[in-house]
């Protein structure tokens, strides 16, 4: 303990600051060997929490993993895990970069976490630590289900440090994941480490003024605000005639409002337009209505910054990136940042705004998410954004996160968080979304089909049953059956134990055991067995131990006299015997019947051998003997094992072993009989696959195993074309764009242009893959479950064109495509590219699918897909929320 506690302050003594309650009660329940979920606010100091159950895991000799939901935050952490541990001890794993993956600490994405547990990687064993970042993303309806897979399924000795946006339900989780794998310590902040004052940004036309007011006051809605927004729309929000007062207020123009932040000092601020187009709109005009907040040193180091971000792109790519007004803004001060860019100028702007150089950034949720950007201010154009398919209302949740970055710790005492005035949105719902308070943060677990087959491959149907009961959405559906689970897996392992303590090596502890019952067991009462014997008839043959031969007696005559009911019989060597109930000491019940001669006369010698005769022919019932007193004291003190020096622990061992087995008999019959929803789904997928020749009773096939190792959203549907030979036979451009129909999704609301395949086979594929998905539809319909996003074709053109070597521009400019788009869906197409070169059934195809990917990964891509740059992940939330600006 006087190491661990040396080693602590070693640690802690890095931080310039003090620590706050929260992080030293997460180190000490870190100390006392637990897990722990730390849920706070953005920017409050989760990760102190994080470093130092990483920095305790080194100091036990054991590895570490910190795992991020994006690609971005993985760098931004490997990064820093270099800064503390030094370049040799920290590696990083990531669908574009595999850096010194045997060190002790490994930053990588989650899905390579889950990935390896599913392989049963090497790399786990020793590990002591997992870092969860952002877990609360396991409630995201693709990706959400990762989460849990790895919380589940990581060893059970490996400690969690889970770290999570401020939800109310965070206690639920911390129950959760202690159900399923040991102590977790719920350690809940809901104390900002700067605090945040929510205002209201109205336009009034009559006093030619920006009305900046407190939201809340007193935690109460601020009646002034409320006064000028009721008078103002009134009758108009009532269906009637617009007054004469409606005029009066408007939204605040982004240019007015950048200027009253600069008056009243706050800036730098991220202005939150949930639209790419917006946030260009709004940076383009900002730049040009003549706004400059910046001086000359600091222009100086934005190119210096700028310069060693775009070292990888030529100067026609750049061209056509619009590289000059880019730079143009960013010297300025003023940037936009969205997934329609390509990484290396977005993190450019976030380098810059990290120092302090860049003083507005317009920008789409992305910025809320993971990497650590802080401002001073935020503003929050609209309260609503798109979904793909409408728009819908900030949640509570969706506001805390945006709002989190404002406010700077260490530099600020305070931080503003501005929500603009919208006719269509009245003020009280503004100030309820501000006091809110619940962020239900709710499991998107479902079992997939890559899931499904590796639960096949690696476990019993009842060991995945189980494992699925375990899930958070299972606890959240019947918390009762994922407490029964994890009560009956603990009761399986002590079972395992007993069982393995009582085996002898001298002979069988159980048949031992059943002789000392029977030896010690009490007599029945006796009119148990008078009862029995009142049933027997002459003829009737027992089976009585100490008698000759094989103890056969013909029972001769049945009588009921004073002292209880007499039996009397003839044994094989015609030796008349009587029997009463002390002679038994279990009901005694025939084994045989014979015909006894006639005339009945027992006493002759020739009816005695006739009844000999026909006892010695007779056909027994096996198991019927009948025991007499004391005849089993011998064969207890003759058994093998009672030369077994440990014979009282085993017989111990192999009592608790029997009482355990009867709990864990009756565990099973009471999860049984519970509602198992995501056990129910689990079903209904694995009957797709039985039915699609994926499963054949619990073995998977040779397509079965290839869908265990293939990580796709359309995961079936790709092993599906492999199984048909649809990418087989191609060149590597056509390879590139016939999978591309796998990766890409058309999210605008703009109807996509007519696909274009450079081959008539090429298009055959096509539809071949686009009939297929179709079916997969409808079975999925057919078993109740949601079917998957179909496949896409619209990007099919771009992806060969590329693969083919035409240049970006040519690509870019003839598809209208923005950048960052076109970036992050040829990286996917490479990942999954990658994939099929490992798990392709044909060789040729493997080789094909290689060189495709080798080809797609090259100019901006290649520039994109390095550690220093601010890549986001595949499946990045503004990219559904931009759908409207196409």
């Amino acid at each position: 303990m006087a190491r661990a506690r040396a080693d602590r302050s070693a640690h802690l003594a890095r931080y310039a600051f003090p620590l706050d309650e929260f992080q030293l009660r997460a180190i000490d329940a870190l100390d006392a060997g637990d897990s722990v979920l730390v849920a706070a606010p953005t920017g409050s100091g989760k990760t102190v929490v994080a470093e130092y159950g990483v920095a305790t895991a080194v100091a036990d000799g054991k590895r570490a993993f910190y795992t991020a939901p994006i690609k971005a935050l993985s760098n931004q952490k490997f990064h820093d895990l270099r800064a503390i541990h030094g370049t040799a001890a920290v590696g990083l794993l990531t669908g574009d970069n595999a850096i010194n993956a045997d060190a002790p600490i490994v930053v990588m994405t989650t899905e390579v976490l889950r990935n390896m547990i599913y392989a049963h990687s090497p790399a786990l064993r020793r590990l002591g630590v997992v870092v969860l970042d952002e877990v609360h993303f396991l409630q995201d309806a693709y990706r959400g289900p990762v989460w849990e897979e790895v919380i589940i399924h990581l060893p059970p000795e490996v400690r969690l440090v889970c770290l999570s946006a401020t939800v109310s339900n965070a206690e639920e989780l911390a129950e959760w994941i202690t159900t399923v794998r040991g102590p977790t310590a719920a350690i809940i902040e809901e104390r900002r480490p700067v605090r945040l004052e929510n205002l209201y940004l109205i336009g009034d036309r009559t006093a030619e003024r920006l009305h900046l007011l407190p939201t809340l006051l007193d935690g109460r809605p601020n009646t002034e605000a409320s006064r000028l927004d009721g008078e103002a729309v009134r009758g108009w929000r009532s269906g009637r005639p617009r007054p004469r007062t409606r005029r009066r207020l408007y939204t605040p123009n982004r240019i007015d409002v950048v200027d009253l932040l600069e008056q009243q000092d706050m800036l730098p601020a991220i202005y939150f337009v949930f639209s790419r187009n917006g946030c260009d709109e709004a940076a383009r005009a900002a730049v040009g209505a003549g706004l400059r907040l910046t001086t000359g040193p600091e222009r100086d180091r934005i190119r210096e910054i700028v310069a060693a971000h775009i070292e990888g792109l030529d100067d026609h790519d750049l061209g056509v990136l619009g590289y000059g007004r880019f730079l143009a803004g960013l010297e300025v001060g003023i940037a936009a940042h969205h997934a329609g860019m390509v990484p290396p100028f977005k993190e450019a702007v976030e380098q810059c705004f990290v120092e302090g150089l860049v003083k507005v950034v317009f920008a789409t949720e992305t910025l809320a998410v993971g990497i650590n950007m802080p401002a001073r201010t935020v503003v929050i154009e609209k309260l609503s954004k798109f979904t793909g398919d409408h728009h819908q209302f900030l949640t509570p949740g969706e506001y805390t996160q945006l709002t989190g970055r404002a406010g700077r710790r260490g530099i600020d005492s305070l931080g503003h968080a501005v929500v603009l005035w919208s006719p269509f949105v009245p003020f009280d719902q503004v100030a309820a979304l501000a006091a809110s308070r619940s962020f239900q943060l709710t499991s998107a677990f479902r079992p997939t089909y890559n899931m499904t087959a590796n639960l096949v491959r690696s476990y019993s149907r009842e060991q995945a049953h189980h494992l699925l009961n375990l899930s958070f959405a299972q606890y959240q559906a019947d918390r009762h059956v994922v407490r029964l689970e994890a009560r009956l897996e603990r009761r399986e392992a002590q079972l395992a134990g007993y069982r393995a303590a009582a085996t002898s090596p001298y002979g069988d502890i159980e048949e031992y055991r059943a002789l000392l019952r029977k030896a010690e067991a009490p007599a029945p009462p006796g009119d148990v067995i008078e009862l029995a014997m009142a049933k027997l008839r002459p003829g009737d043959v027992l089976q009585v131990r100490g008698q000759p031969d094989d103890g056969r007696v013909a029972i001769i005559t049945t009588a009921r006299r004073k002292g209880g009911m007499k039996l009397h019989g003839l044994t094989t060597n015609r030796r008349s015997i009587a029997l009463s109930a002390r002679d038994f000491d279990h009901p005694p019940r025939p084994v045989g019947r014979i015909e006894l001669p006639t005339p009945f006369a027992p006493n002759r010698q020739q009816f005695q051998r006739a009844v000999v005769r026909a006892l010695d022919r007779a056909e027994l019932a096996p198991d019927g003997r009948s025991r007499r007193r004391g005849s089993v004291a011998a064969p207890v003190a003759q058994h093998p094992v009672t030369a077994d020096p440990q014979l009282d622990e085993r017989l111990k061992a192999a009592a608790a072993a029997e009482r355990t087995g009867r709990e864990v008999t009756e565990l099973r019959d009471r999860v049984q009989g519970r509602t198992h929803s995501v056990s129910r789904r689990f079903d209904r997928v694995l009957r797709i696959l039985e039915t699609w020749g994926y499963v054949d009773g619990w073995s998977l096939t040779a397509a079965g195993e290839t869908l265990a190792r293939t990580f796709h959203e359309c995961d079936l549907l790709v092993v599906e074309a492999l199984r048909e030979r649809l990418l087989d036979d191609l060149d590597p451009p056509t390879l590139a764009g016939l999978v591309s129909v796998f990766t890409y999704e058309h999210r605008s609301q703009e109807a996509p242009p007519a696909p274009w395949f450079p081959s008539h086979e090429a298009r055959r594929r096509w539809t071949a893959i686009e009939a297929m998905a179709r079916r997969l539809r409808d079975a999925e319909e057919e078993a109740g479950l949601s079917p998957l996003r179909p496949p896409d074709p619209t990007f099919a053109g771009v992806a060969y064109a590329w693969a083919a070597g035409e240049s970006f521009a040519t690509v870019v400019e003839d598809e209208e495509l923005s950048g960052g788009d076109f970036v992050r869906n040829v990286k996917q197409l490479i990942d999954l590219l990658r994939q099929l070169a490992d798990v392709a059934p044909v060789p040729a195809t493997r080789d094909t699918a290689r060189e495709a990917a080798d080809s797609l990964f090259r100019g901006v891509v290649a520039a994109s897909s390095g550690i220093g740059t601010g890549d986001t992940d595949d499946t990045e939330v503004d990219d559904v929320a931009d759908a409207e600006s196409g």
